[in-house]
């Protein structure tokens, strides 16, 4: 039987936002989405739902949702998820079997916003206090763009609590890979040194400074949007 997130999530499809919601996601044939498949439910309605019905959701739940056609239906999945997570803070078995179920359905969380909108609101929090490596293995040798990502993104957490090592160090296992390097992997890492630099911007600038030569240029881009013009112009350089 269906929980009500997912009978939720369904009745809030409208088909008039399916065209739209798959051109933005790049669902074309030779796009990163393709065949991704839409109800036509904003992010915003999916929260909304979520947050009315995560407390009844069980792994069950959220498995029939996680493997869905539909884009919203594994995007409520992981929301439902990070609650469940954050709310089982007394429980680190519980939590470590919502961290299990999030890493052995990576092959669902197949577009940026799944990506974005769980990695680090589950393996950054879990990770805070734990031998990070499982984040270095996905960015060096992850099957998917997607799993790749996830070991970027994720430490975003590690970021919130001033710890930027990781962000840096993950960041060049980005630059060693073959170019070209995905357009969504570099707008990752950019994003990520780029909030990095909000912490510490003269760390971020000595980095750079080593290594802004070789980057590709939209992770470059990304990196230094914060800058005066004048400094964007100098790393911009030829």
């Amino acid at each position: 039987m269906n929980s009500p997130l997912y009978t939720a999530i369904l009745a809030h499809a409208d088909p008039s936002q399916v065209e739209g919601l798959s051109r933005f996601f790049k669902t074309g044939k030779g796009q990163y989405g393709e065949g991704d498949k839409f109800l036509g439910i904003k992010v915003p309605v999916t929260r909304e739902v979520v947050k009315q019905c995560w407390q009844t959701t069980s792994f069950d739940n959220l498995e029939t949702c996680i493997r869905s056609e539909y884009h919203e239906l594994r995007l409520a999945a992981l929301l439902a998820l990070v609650q469940l997570f954050k709310h089982a803070k007394k429980d680190v078995g519980l939590q470590k079997q919502y961290i299990d179920f999030y890493l052995s359905h990576t092959e669902f969380i197949n577009n940026w916003d799944l990506v974005d909108l769980s990695c680090y609101e589950l393996l950054g929090v879990w990770l805070l206090d734990k031998d990070r490596t499982l984040l270095y293995d996905l960015a060096r040798d992850g099957k998917t763009i997607w799993e790749q990502r996830i070991g970027m993104v994720s430490t975003m957490q590690f970021l919130r609590y001033g710890q930027l090592d990781d962000t840096y160090a993950i960041a060049d296992i980005f630059l060693a890979k073959p170019k070209p390097l995905h357009d969504l992997l570099q707008k990752a890492v950019g994003w990520l040194l780029r909030e990095a630099g909000k912490r510490d911007e003269k760390r971020l600038k000595d980095w750079l400074s080593d290594r802004y030569q070789d980057m590709p240029r939209t992770m470059l881009r990304y990196a230094i949007e914060k800058f005066t013009e004048e400094e964007r112009q100098q790393f911009l350089k030829p």
